[in-house]
């Protein structure tokens, strides 16, 4: 019996890790800071990999965590970081698109409850080409800036 258990840990692990995907799109490391205080907004980040040879948009996504889901990205106007809406966000063919703090991220506005730390749950992101693809969001600390601090479009 403990055996059968702990193949089942096993097994529901290696589901949760595991990247998901949509058509030639995989979708790695989804990840959300932690709320701070009484914040009614949130952002995920994650890698949008493009394993085809025509270029895709992430072009919306879908929560039941907020009010409003968007996607947005940083930009610098007159010397001030700002945060702007965006209408889609590009992901290269045969490359990889980073949504991280500072860069592109899906954004939660109207928050239902605090995000904490620790906690899971389901984002749906649209892919004008690849269609839908839902992937489970981890919060993290507050703090988190995940595997870096810059925007990121490369490919391979």
């Amino acid at each position: 019996m403990i055996r059968f258990l702990s193949i089942i840990a096993i097994a529901i692990t290696v589901t949760f890790a595991s990247p998901a995907s949509a058509g030639d799109i995989m979708v790695k490391d989804s990840w959300a800071r932690a709320s701070a205080g009484m914040a009614r907004a949130g952002a995920a980040f994650m890698v949008l990999m493009n394993k085809s040879g025509a270029a895709d948009q992430l072009v919306d996504a879908k929560a039941d965590i907020s009010a409003k889901v968007e996607l947005h990205t940083h930009i610098m106007e007159e010397g001030v970081m700002k945060m702007r809406q965006v209408p889609a966000i590009d992901v290269p063919a045969n490359g990889m698109a980073a949504l991280q703090p500072g860069g592109d991220h899906v954004m939660f506005m109207g928050l239902n409850a605090p995000l904490k730390e620790g906690d899971t749950f389901p984002l749906t992101l649209v892919f004008k080409n690849a269609g839908e693809v839902t992937v489970d969001v981890t919060v993290k600390t507050a703090g988190a800036m995940g595997a870096g601090s810059t925007k990121m479009h490369m490919k391979h």
